[in-house]
């Protein structure tokens, strides 16, 4: 688990993302956040993460998803909105994954828009 990175996410742009619960065999389990602008529904992230995290022996689940705003320019990424598949991630515990990750970003979120 330690192998899989926190935070897989463009440089920039408004995308899809989602929330992931990943799982070793008889290891704690960890969440982490993945967001690309090629998906089109939050199920093609979920998908491609859970046939890469499969080659290596680890399962995943889907916790919600939502989207992205990175503006990297300003150093800023805002977490919204909500995926109609998998329901709204918490976004709470996205933010505290992206500061980890962009520690001199100014991080936000909020369960309004779409």
């Amino acid at each position: 688990l330690a192998a899989v990175p926190d935070v897989q996410i463009d440089g920039g742009g408004v995308f899809k993302y989602v929330l992931l619960r990943v799982r070793g065999a008889g290891a704690p389990a960890k969440d982490v956040v993945r967001g690309h602008g090629w998906a089109e529904y939050h199920a093609d992230l979920f998908e491609r993460t859970a046939e890469e995290l499969a080659r290596h022996g680890l399962s995943c689940e889907c916790l919600g998803g939502g989207r992205l705003s990175h503006r990297p320019e300003e150093k800023k990424i805002h977490v919204y909105g909500y995926s109609v598949g998998f329901g709204r991630a918490d976004h709470a515990v996205t933010t505290e994954k992206l500061k980890a990750e962009y520690p001199d970003y100014e991080i936000t979120w909020a369960d309004e828009g779409y």
